[in-house]
């Protein structure tokens, strides 16, 4: 399935956003920090440059109760990935967590720009190693991205991230599983680092704080 100047099935506008270099690298490799947490967005003040036409148009096309807020279930309408699929509910909602400063459940066009702009820089990046535009990546792809970005998982671990996201044929990941599943590798990146006070890749961890980690790290 080729992408045809982007994923099939996105709004009118989308195509041409893929364009631009992947985002900067964080020492270490690992991607970016998006204001510093997956979630510290705030909605810019009035002052600040105006939306473009074209993000202001995507907005009103996903926009269908013409609220002036993007719920889940809308923005999960307008994405597609390369086998045609809807974004899954998982990435959808870990999406509109990441860029809903005020908490609603929805974002606004300012919130939804940067929401775009995150989405595209990952598409970029997953495009490099969906060489033959089929809209997935496979155990060997997979492997070389998260090594790209400075992980450095065994085999075995890379088996797993297959097999978590395609229990069917243990074969490969969509884009929307890629962005779910890289977010979350950072956010437990983080987590890890700052108990890892000697830098030595070892904790010592307890039950409790385990299981904070865990649930903090997976929702939204």
């Amino acid at each position: 399935m080729a992408y045809h100047g982007g994923y099939p099935g996105q709004p009118a506008g989308y195509g041409g956003a893929y364009g631009g270099a992947p985002p900067q690298q964080q020492p270490g490799g690992y991607p970016p920090q998006y204001g510093g947490n997956f979630g510290g967005y705030a909605a810019p003040p009035p002052a600040q440059p105006q939306i473009s036409p074209e993000i202001q148009n995507i907005f009103r096309s996903i926009d269908k109760d013409n609220s002036g807020k993007l719920n889940c279930r809308e923005l999960q309408l307008a994405l597609i990935n390369g086998r045609g699929d809807h974004f899954s509910d998982t990435a959808c909602n870990m999406m509109i967590g990441m860029f809903d400063k005020d908490k609603t459940g929805t974002i606004d066009l300012y919130e939804f720009e940067k929401l775009y702009n995150y989405i595209n820089q990952w598409l970029q990046i997953f495009k490099t190693y969906d060489r033959d535009s089929s809209g997935h990546i496979e155990e060997a792809e997979l492997s070389q991205a998260l090594s790209q970005m400075g992980f450095r998982f065994s085999q075995q671990f890379i088996q797993f991230l297959i097999s978590k996201n395609d229990p069917v044929t243990n074969k490969e990941i969509s884009v929307d599983q890629f962005i779910v599943t890289c977010v979350q590798l950072q956010r437990f990146t983080e987590a890890f680092r700052v108990r890892d006070t000697e830098q030595k890749g070892v904790i010592t961890i307890g039950f409790e704080d385990f299981i904070h980690i865990a649930l903090a790290t997976t929702t939204t």
